[in-house]
């Protein structure tokens, strides 16, 4: 298969200015962003990423397709040993749906699991179901497996002891809501809490779990003031608590470090549009904005691994032009 690598774009004057709307207390050590390099440019439109280290290889998924929203979608699996050179993988395509929103995982049985959801051609009665693929090897990969109910977009699967965890937000403009999810095998997801946010538009997510158990939920929302909330509940996961963070965000990534800080990767909406990785403060519920990625118009959507201690992030962007694939590396 082909190697598709570029020169890397070293981290000159790409720190951005924290916004107002964010905390101003300084990380206690921050990341430096060392390399910059585009890995992937190949289709017309390429996007919403993300990113594993699964059995001494890279795996950067994302959707490629003619533009942002396009019949034509499909996911696109690249692998890498170093980060440096990547090979395509697989092509997962659908006849019937625009495949959107790749992410992936590892489950308890030492599988990968790509999850995304196909906006379908025919959109009566359903207009959006969530799927799932496996595989033992990121190439030869299973037969779809619809996850959830239909109409629900499970953006995103997290793992926490043997058990896949998923928010999943309505598609249907006169009923939005979002229902939490919990799944033993990541095939079969069963409700938690349903209609656990009950603001305006709330959708994107990313689910983080503390060492007593306790989930925190990084939340998008595109109605009323826009700004993002951070939702916290204990086992069994029924009764949330709700926290506005004060800023706008979009497409949420969270990562724990090994020194225990969190790391979230975010679109950020103020003054110019951009990606960029904040400091996460789950007892505060505040994000301090520490190195904007080189990034602007169509972008975000970043996924977060940490490996031979540094911090590699995927992301898209259309700020060099075209919409294509990011791989940061910071330490």
């Amino acid at each position: 298969m082909q190697s598709f690598s570029r020169r890397s774009l070293m981290a000159g004057a790409v720190g951005g200015a924290m916004a107002p709307a964010l905390a101003a207390e300084q990380a206690p050590r921050e990341l430096k962003l060392l390399s910059v390099k585009k890995i992937w440019d190949q289709a017309p439109h390429n996007a919403f990423t993300d990113l594993i280290r699964y059995r001494g290889q890279f795996y950067c998924v994302f959707r490629e397709g003619k533009a942002h929203v396009s019949p034509d979608g499909a996911l696109r699996v690249l692998s890498s040993k170093d980060g440096e050179a990547w090979d395509s993988a697989a092509l997962i395509t659908s006849p019937t749906s625009d495949l959107r929103d790749a992410k992936i995982t590892v489950t308890p049985r030492g599988e990968l699991m790509l999850s995304g959801a196909g906006a379908l051609h025919n959109p009566e009665p359903i207009r959006h179901q969530s799927m799932a693929w496996f595989s033992r090897d990121g190439k030869t990969w299973s037969e779809p497996t619809p996850i959830g109910d239909p109409n629900l977009w499970l953006w995103r699967v997290t793992w926490h002891k043997k058990a896949a965890y998923s928010v999943g937000y309505s598609t249907l403009k006169n009923d939005l809501f979002v229902r939490f999810y919990s799944s033993r095998d990541g095939r079969r997801f069963e409700t938690v809490a349903d209609r656990f946010n009950p603001r305006e538009y709330p959708n994107e997510h990313a689910l983080s779990f503390n060492d007593d158990g306790e989930c925190f939920c990084l939340l998008r929302r595109d109605g009323g003031t826009n700004r993002g909330e951070l939702g916290r509940a204990k086992p069994p996961y029924k009764e949330w608590s709700w926290s506005d963070l004060g800023t706008r965000i979009g497409g949420p990534a969270v990562l724990r470090l090994p020194d225990g800080r969190w790391v979230a990767a975010v679109r950020l909406y103020d003054k110019k549009v951009r990606t960029s990785l904040c400091w996460l403060d789950l007892e505060n519920a505040r994000l301090t904005e520490f190195q904007a990625l080189p990034s602007g118009g169509d972008t975000s959507y970043a996924g977060l691994v940490w490996n031979r201690d540094r911090l590699w992030v995927s992301y898209y962007s259309s700020h060099e032009g075209k919409t294509s694939i990011y791989l940061a590396q910071l330490g």
